[in-house]
């Protein structure tokens, strides 16, 4: 393949479609952002991973912006973003072999060598119908143009895979210092507010407590495999955990009566 592009294909629905746009959102974020309180030790955390929401802007751009704005401290070489495949069913993973990565704000280069050594050691293969319209991976990549102009991606998706093999792809990634890892997650969907509180607060405890258990007692994230990966990781690299934001649709769109849960955490050594 040469010179081919990942083409963005939510953008003016998810998120904006130009840059201008999309700069005054994070803006938007970063003022509000700026409003709280955060302790001095927190504030300095450097991450090596973070999970991320990945809906429309106005509903979970501010909790992603959370995250993205420690991740900042990383200070990363390349980003590796992990999420679920929503609109194509296959088994396993695979890896965007793009040359770019489309966005409102430019192309961002995709780190096509390493993604194939990666894929060699770990099987990734090049589906590309679950790049094609995927948003879960999509809507973080106009947050990577704005807070990491110049460093490289990759974008894996998921189908049908086991939490243990992703699980070994996020412990390689992250023995080497040269990058960070961005899961992308949503929490419940479409249930009445305190409802959906009930099953969110299973994975916000399952997150805080690393505790893999829990993701299979009442956590109904849509990303729940690689949630579950990243708490596996996090034993195997001794990482901590810390809960950054967590909310609901309901705050943007006043609707409790069906909702969707969004959260933001890092981890981090």
């Amino acid at each position: 393949m040469s010179n081919t592009l990942r083409k963005a294909s939510v953008k003016g629905s998810f998120y904006p479609n130009t840059c201008t746009e999309i700069n005054a959102y994070v803006d938007i974020f970063n003022r509000e952002f700026d409003k709280h309180t955060i302790p001095k030790e927190t504030r300095f955390i450097v991450p090596r991973a973070i999970l991320v929401p990945h809906a429309g802007y106005v509903y979970s751009g501010f909790t992603a912006n959370f995250a993205y704005r420690f991740l900042e401290n990383a200070q990363p070489k390349r980003i590796v973003v992990i999420g679920p495949s929503h609109r194509y069913g296959f088994r396993g993973i695979s890896g965007s072999f793009y040359d770019a990565f489309e966005t409102p704000c430019g192309n961002i280069e995709i780190d096509n060598p390493y993604l194939t050594t990666l894929a060699k050691a770990f099987n990734i293969e090049f589906q590309e119908q679950a790049h094609r319209n995927e948003h879960s991976t999509e809507v973080q990549m106009p947050f990577i143009q704005h807070y990491f102009p110049n460093i490289p991606v990759i974008e894996l998706v998921y189908g049908d895979f086991s939490p243990q093999k992703l699980s070994s792809i996020i412990v390689a990634l992250l023995q080497n210092s040269d990058n960070v890892v961005v899961i992308s997650s949503d929490l419940s969907h479409f249930y009445p507010l305190e409802e959906a509180h009930n099953h969110d607060n299973v994975c916000l405890t399952a997150v805080a407590k690393l505790d893999t258990t829990l993701i299979h007692q009442g956590c109904e994230a849509c990303g729940n495999i690689g949630i579950e990966a990243m708490i596996l990781a996090s034993h195997s690299l001794k990482l901590q955990s810390k809960l950054l934001d967590y909310r609901t649709s309901a705050t943007a769109s006043g609707d409790e009566s069906s909702v969707v849960g969004y959260l933001s955490a890092m981890f981090y050594a």
